[in-house]
Order: C-alpha cells, then structure tokens, then sequence
C-alpha cells in the first residue's frame, strides 16, 4: 500500500537536519519477526506480516519523511545502530550507500532501492562512512536478505548495484523532489 501522506508530525520532518544528517522513522525494529508499516489513513503503526521462524530483521527498517520514492512510500532505509529502537522512533543517520534494486510482482517491475545508514549515534559502526568499510561479505548478506524477504510474498527482488553515500544522496533529493511535485 503506497503511503503518500502522513501525519502532521512526520510530514513536518525535514529528510535532512542541519547538520546533513539523514532524518528516519523507524517502522521495524532489529531483530523482528514482525513487519511493520506505517498507515497514514488511519495514523498508526500495522502489523504487515511476521516472517517465518528463523528469519528476522537483521537491522532496523524505516522510511524518510516527506520524499516519495518510484515505488510511490517514502524511501526505505536500513539503519545500523548498536540496539533495536522501536516503530515510531525518529533518529538520524549518516548516509553510507543504497542497495538499488526493483521487485517484480505479477510480471511488473517496479524500482526499490534500499538506502543504508548508521545511525548517528552508534558505537559498533562508529567508523563506517561507505557500504564498502562494512566488506563484501557484510554487503553480500543485506541483500540477500532483501531477496529472500521478497521471496516469502512470491516476489521477486533483483539487487542492480550497492552504491556509496554520493549517490545515496541523490536519490534522498530525487526523492524529495518527487514528493514536492505531488
């Protein structure tokens, strides 16, 4: 369900603080089986579905306020960060990358991109600043983990390329940017 709208309060966020910090809201926690979204019609926080035994969100997920990406929710983030938060939690990060990827659903593709961020505050990740001081490895297994999520909705996700923060950026202000023509 796309999200065009949301609350007075997170359609007030700015996507960047003044410091050039990513704004975030966070809609699942690290660690969830549960997958939450956040519904603007109604104002609240919906369990979306719970993934199987043995699966779970290996970092939070959330969304940046007031953009709009081509899959027609705000843009999606995953955030690094020492300890779970919970949905609702607004936080900053630092832009390290994005995952760009498109899911195929019923013979349609559709763009979705995953940015990638450290939350501003963490010790663990203290010194990341690009997707490629977390290793290939590190990388390989986040998008495996956005194939096999998909999987479980018999969707399909193909990953097109892990990018670093430059572009990261563009698509938070692309995504800006199509929100304001709305």
């Amino acid at each position: 369900m796309a999200r065009h709208a949301l609350p007075a309060g997170f359609s007030k966020l700015s996507p960047w603080t003044e410091d050039g910090e990513l704004t975030v809201v966070i809609e699942t926690p690290k660690g969830s089986r549960n997958k939450y979204a956040f519904d603007p019609e109604r104002d609240v926080f919906e369990l979306k579905k719970v993934l199987p035994a043995g699966m779970s969100f290996p970092y939070d997920f959330g969304f940046v306020p007031s953009t709009i990406a081509g899959d027609g929710d705000p843009i999606d983030v995953l955030v690094l960060m020492d300890e779970p938060a919970f949905p609702g939690c607004v936080l900053t990060c630092r832009l390290i990358g994005v995952v760009e990827g498109e899911t195929i659903e019923d013979g349609e593709v559709e763009r979705n991109d995953r940015l990638v961020g450290v939350e501003t505050h963490t010790h663990s990740f203290e010194r990341v600043r690009t997707l490629k001081d977390l290793g290939d490895n590190f990388v390989a297994e986040l998008e495996a983990f956005f194939v096999n999520y998909h999987e479980l909705s018999d969707h399909e996700y193909r990953v097109l390329n892990s990018r670093g923060p430059r572009v990261a950026r563009d698509h938070v202000n692309q995504a800006m940017r199509h929100r304001k023509k709305r």
